[in-house]
C-alpha cells in the first residue's frame, strides 16, 4: 500500500468502519509508524494529535479495533479500515463517534451471534438446541414462521406482523447456517440478478 503522507504533513486521515455492519465508527490520523504498527499488530493504532504520540485504540479501555481489511482512496491520501470493534468505539460509550445508532447492518451481528451459539454448543441456547435437531426441524420452523407471517400480514396489527417477520428472519439465519450458507451468499445472488 503506497500512502502519500506528504500531502498532510506526515499524517493521513483514517476512516474506521464496522466490518459487519459497515457503520462508520470514527475518524483518526496515522503517520507511517502508526500504519506499520497497525499492519503488524492487527489492531488499529493512530497518531494522536492531542497526545503527540502513537495511540492504539483501546489501550486503556480494552475496546480495540481489530483490522479486517484496509483500503486506500484513489488519491492515496486517505485510508479506510474495516474493523471488528470490541465494545463501543466512542469514549462516550456510543457505538460510533458520530452518534449514529442504527439497526442497519444488525443482521450481520445477529448472524455471528447465531454462529457463536451453535459452535459453543450451549445446552441453554434455544438456537443451539434447534440447530442440533437437524436440518428438517430447522426448515420446518422456518416454514411455520413464514405461515405465521402471512397470517399476520392479513390483519392490521403492525406489531405482531413485525414480530413474526423478525422470527422468520431469525430462523432463516439458523437455516442458512445449517446449509453452510450466509447472508453474504444470498446478497451476492441478488447482486448478480440485478445486473
Amino acid at each position: 500500500m503506497q500512502i502519500d503522507f506528504d500531502k498532510g504533513n506526515g499524517l493521513v486521515p483514517v476512516i474506521i468502519q464496522d466490518d459487519k455492519t459497515l457503520q462508520v465508527l470514527m475518524l483518526g490520523y496515522m503517520n507511517e509508524e502508526a500504519l506499520k504498527l497497525t499492519e503488524t499488530e492487527g489492531k488499529v493504532t493512530f497518531f494522536s494529535r492531542t497526545k503527540n504520540r502513537l495511540w492504539t485504540k483501546g489501550e486503556s479501555s480494552g475496546n480495540f479495533l481489530y483490522v479486517k481489511d484496509m483500503q486506500i482512496d484513489c488519491d492515496q491520501d486517505t485510508i479506510l479500515i474495516k474493523a471488528n470493534p470490541v465494545g463501543p468505539t466512542c469514549h462516550t460509550g456510543s457505538t460510533s463517534c458520530f452518534k449514529e445508532e442504527t439497526p442497519k447492518g444488525f443482521l450481520y451481528k445477529l448472524q455471528q451471534k447465531i454462529i457463536d451459539r451453535i459452535e459453543s454448543g450451549s445446552e441453554d441456547s434455544y438456537t443451539s438446541k434447534l440447530f442440533n435437531r437437524g436440518i428438517n426441524k430447522v426448515a420446518q420452523k422456518v416454514g411455520e414462521e413464514a405461515v405465521e407471517l402471512v397470517i399476520e400480514a392479513k390483519d392490521d396489527n403492525d406489531d405482531l406482523f413485525k414480530n413474526e417477520a423478525a422470527d422468520l428472519l431469525y430462523h432463516l439465519l439458523i437455516l442458512l447456517k445449517a446449509k453452510d450458507c450466509s447472508l453474504e451468499d444470498v446478497e451476492q445472488v441478488l447482486v448478480d440478478r440485478s445486473k
